[in-house]
């Protein structure tokens, strides 16, 4: 049975500068991202791949092309529509954790879910079951400043995941760790992956995480190409 597709991008080309020096960074991409799908994009330093996901994840828009997300056209939506989806269907976690230094995890964690306007009890009850669920439930009192670099990278993916989206756009959020910490982060993201049947998206340059994934897709002078099919 077919998986519904959540994030498409079809013929989705960018270009930095104008005229004569303009840099096309992405050349008529394609990629398709089903339920519970997980896959790995991979390439140069410089190469676009950040660029990529800021388009595939609304921050960004495409020159030519178009990305759908869950059914609607990013680009056809206004900015607080688009807002709205984001955050309804997407997770972002990035390289560096960006928690709120003030706030404890538990709160952290909770953030998203007060920008939807959730009780606020019930929203940290919810960020405590997430912070469970990446084995940091004993510090969820502790502020960012009093966690280990895979610690708060484990509270980032527990902030990204507490509204359950449909999918996760992870640039290179094992890229400051350790290999120890790194296969820790990783496995519970595919953990995850795997128990709620989120989309994973993951940009990297470790062949060795990336080699984890269904799919892997290699960036290259704009161009987007199958490495290896699911396996």
């Amino acid at each position: 049975m077919n998986k519904p597709v959540i994030l498409q991008a079809t013929s989705v080309s960018k270009r930095f500068g104008k005229g004569s020096t303009a840099v096309e960074v992405l050349t008529s991409v394609n990629l398709t991202l089903a339920h519970g799908q997980r896959a790995a994009i991979v390439g140069a330093s410089g190469s676009g791949k950040s660029t990529l996901l800021h388009v595939l994840g609304g921050l960004d828009k495409p020159d030519s092309g178009q990305v759908v997300l869950q059914g609607q056209v990013l680009s056809g939506l206004g900015e607080a529509a688009r807002g709205r989806l984001r955050n309804q269907s997407l997770g972002f976690v990035y390289q560096f954790h960006h928690l709120l230094p003030e706030l404890t995890a538990q709160e952290n964690v909770a953030m998203p879910l007060w920008i939807r306007r959730m009780d606020k009890a019930a929203a940290m009850q919810k960020a405590l079951d997430m912070l469970k669920a990446v084995g940091l439930a004993n510090r969820a009192d502790h502020k960012p400043g009093a966690l280990s670099g895979g610690e708060r990278q484990r509270v980032a993916i527990a902030r990204a995941l507490v509204t359950q989206p449909s999918c996760l756009l992870a640039d290179e959020p094992t890229g400051n760790l350790d290999r120890e910490n790194a296969n820790r982060v990783f496995d519970v993201m595919l953990e995850l992956n795997d128990r709620l049947g989120t989309a994973l998206l993951l940009v990297t340059h470790d062949m060795e995480l990336a080699a984890k994934m269904q799919d892997v897709f290699r960036l290259q002078d704009g161009i987007l190409s199958p490495v290896s099919a699911g396996h």
